[in-house]
């Protein structure tokens, strides 16, 4: 197998094989810890510019299942201790490494992963590279930024998705990057979708009527979208809103909010969230490296879910907006599904009741 490198913006190089796409892959890497879900894990737009690094050792057993996509694949790059060549699983339709070099990702494998994600605990995330040789010059490597991510993960026109059976709420999606289980478990409770790029103004927005308003995942630093900001900050209030990851960052700076990078940030199937109401802790799936400000929304909302390890911000309710929002995937898939009722809570908002 072919020699490839993992190099780190510090100068650090991890040696190892070459799996998936030719040509070398560069951006933010960060690492991820669920057992189970490399395909939504690999198909979540809000990988957008980042190398994922895969904390479980063995990859790709169970192939890879088309139906399990959340999206478009918008990775940088791959890293794994070790990739299944031989997957077994009733589903698959083909291995993992034909899905890495058709969607062109670049990946190494046979590298330290533990070794790789203690790095990333103790310094935070840093870019990284995955290349045949080390590089004589690091400043490519040392100066690249996750940005404009937003607008390449959106959808381009708006498209509608029935809803599953009789038809109760019309929804307009705002797609930052929008994972597809979203729209799923929207339809199944009887909404029509209406999924809008990322840029869709306010006025337009209101045009459609909609019932209610959901703000998507996406990837990227959420400060970044002045202008997607600025829209929301005229929706606030005219119809009820529940926002996911990036959409609840995006809220809360509409709302004059902040937003601060994390340290490493939330990424896997495990993160512990605690419900500040009842008290009650659930298990949920995360994929960010920005959070809320606590500080900055006391004023404005109610901090709703802390996360559990770190007590950084993962759920903002506002009464007088009409609006929550949460930082971690109540939409989880492959799971877990412990927070699927926020949208049963959703849809009993455009009801005319908050059943929280």
């Amino acid at each position: 197998m072919k020699k490839a490198y993992l190099v780190l913006s510090d100068g650090r190089a991890f040696e190892g094989v070459r799996i998936g796409a030719e040509g070398d892959g560069l951006g933010e890497l960060v690492f991820t810890t669920g057992m189970t879900g490399y395909l939504e894990t690999l198909t979540d737009p809000s990988y957008a510019g980042q190398i994922i690094l895969h904390t479980f050792p063995l990859i790709g057993n169970y192939g890879v299942i088309p139906e399990d996509f959340e999206g478009e694949c918008r990775a940088k790059g791959y890293v794994v201790r070790e990739l299944c060549e031989t997957p077994s699983n009733f589903r698959s339709e083909y291995p993992l490494d034909r899905f890495l070099k058709e969607h062109k990702i670049p990946g190494i494998a046979g590298v330290d992963t533990r070794a790789l994600t203690r790095i990333l605990r103790e310094e935070g995330v840093m870019n990284a590279a995955i290349c045949d040789e080390i590089p004589a010059d690091l400043t490519p490597l040392r100066s690249y930024q996750v940005q404009g991510v937003v607008a390449e993960s959106s959808c381009k026109t708006p498209q509608s998705f029935p809803a599953a059976g009789e038809e109760k709420y019309h929804v307009a999606l705002m797609d930052y990057g929008a994972k597809h289980h979203i729209v799923e478990n929207l339809t199944m409770r009887g909404c029509r979708v209406t999924e809008l790029p990322h840029d869709t103004s306010a006025e337009d927005v209101l045009a459609l009527h909609p019932d209610g308003l959901m703000l998507s995942n996406g990837p990227g630093d959420p400060a970044e979208n002045v202008y997607e900001i600025a829209q929301l900050r005229k929706l606030m209030g005219k119809l009820p809103v529940f926002g996911i990851c990036l959409g609840h960052q995006l809220a809360a700076l509409a709302l004059g909010g902040e937003t601060v990078k994390l340290k490493y940030g939330h990424r896997g199937a495990n993160q512990p969230v605690k419900d500040l109401k009842t008290g009650r802790c659930f298990i949920t799936s995360q994929n960010h490296g920005y959070a809320v400000v606590s500080e900055s929304v006391k004023n404005i909302g109610q901090l709703r879910y802390v996360n559990a390890n770190d007590f950084s911000c993962e759920g903002l309710d506002y009464p007088d907006h009409r609006c929550f929002t949460v930082q971690f995937h109540p939409e989880a898939s492959a799971g877990p599904h412990d927070t699927g009722f926020l949208f049963d809570r959703f849809v009993s908002m455009m009801g005319g009741e908050d059943d929280a």
